[in-house]
């Protein structure tokens, strides 16, 4: 990121052009808020986390695959392999910053908002939307084997459009995805 005074205020001012991708704001999530949340989290904000913390949080809530942040990546010129974005993931998911979600069989995604909350899967697109917590009310939970408790319950609900017609693409970007 480029600062320069600005000649007729005294301020400095940031050339938009030389703010890295994604952010198009300077304030939107700056560099340090990124390493601030890392070394709460107690991760060491190598370049690699820095440069995914980056893409991830920038963008608000959402949900990725590691497909998904290997593709932004790659768009923003991080040399990054498919590996690195995995084992990131992890590391952000055990140290909390990221929620886990497995729609199907292998696919997972990885949610920023890692508040108690419930998801639509979209079958036709492979997009993840939040459901609020307070709009599904689970009831009736079976009682946990002796010397366990039940940390969490999580509710995914499938959907697929109602006649039957396929979407030709799948969205990736967004809020949704």
């Amino acid at each position: 990121m480029s600062v320069l005074p600005a000649k007729d205020l005294g301020q400095p001012r940031i050339i938009a052009d030389h703010i890295p991708w994604p952010q198009k704001s300077p304030t939107s999530c700056p560099i340090s808020a990124v390493k601030a949340r890392l070394r709460t989290a107690g991760l060491r904000p190598t370049r690699q986390r820095m440069a995914l913390g980056w893409l991830l949080f920038a963008k608000g809530d959402r949900h990725v695959s590691a497909e998904m942040l290997y593709e932004e990546a790659i768009r923003a010129r991080e040399p990054l392999s498919l590996a690195t974005v995995y084992n990131t993931l992890r590391q952000f998911s055990e140290a909390g910053l990221l929620r886990q979600v497995s729609v199907s069989g292998p696919k997972t995604f990885f949610d920023t908002n890692v508040s108690e909350h419930h998801h639509f899967y979209n079958e036709d697109d492979e997009t993840v939307v939040d459901i609020p917590g307070s709009m599904i009310q689970v009831a009736g939970l079976p009682q946990a084997p002796e010397g366990m408790e039940i940390s969490s319950v999580e509710v995914i609900v499938r959907l697929r459009r109602a006649d039957g017609e396929e979407i030709e693409t799948r969205m990736t970007g967004g809020r949704h995805a």
